[in-house]
């Protein structure tokens, strides 16, 4: 059974919008210090998208501010990052990590693709 599960990827026009959903079982989202979106595309590290605390304070990669947003839904222990505005270079892997209240622990998700065309 898969702590995280990511959905919402799949093949979009630039320009366009995709929102991709992370899903975390209930006793891993109560132990969570935060989530964030990561992604990686070929050739490149895996980078941080966006971030959001247990308080909902939220951080952007200065590539996505203005287009993307984290948000939070935690009587469905989901995280969404509504993704507007899409280019071509935001094409890659998606994943989803929850950072665990015990030592910072990292949980991934088995990611989600996002193909943006021009």
């Amino acid at each position: 059974q898969a702590q995280l599960v990511e959905s919402g990827g799949g093949l979009v026009q630039a320009g366009g919008s995709l929102r991709l959903s992370c899903t975390a079982s209930r006793s891993i989202f109560v132990i969570t210090n935060a989530m964030g979106w990561y992604r990686q595309a070929p050739g490149n590290q895996r980078e941080l998208v966006a971030h959001i605390t247990s308080g909902s304070k939220t951080n952007y990669a200065d590539s996505v501010k203005g287009r993307f947003t984290i948000s939070r839904d935690n009587a469905k222990n989901t995280v969404y990052l509504q993704m507007n505005s899409l280019k071509p270079e935001d094409t890659a892997v998606y994943y989803c990590q929850a950072v665990l209240l015990v030592s910072n622990h990292e949980v991934w998700g088995q990611g989600t693709l996002v193909t943006v065309s021009s």
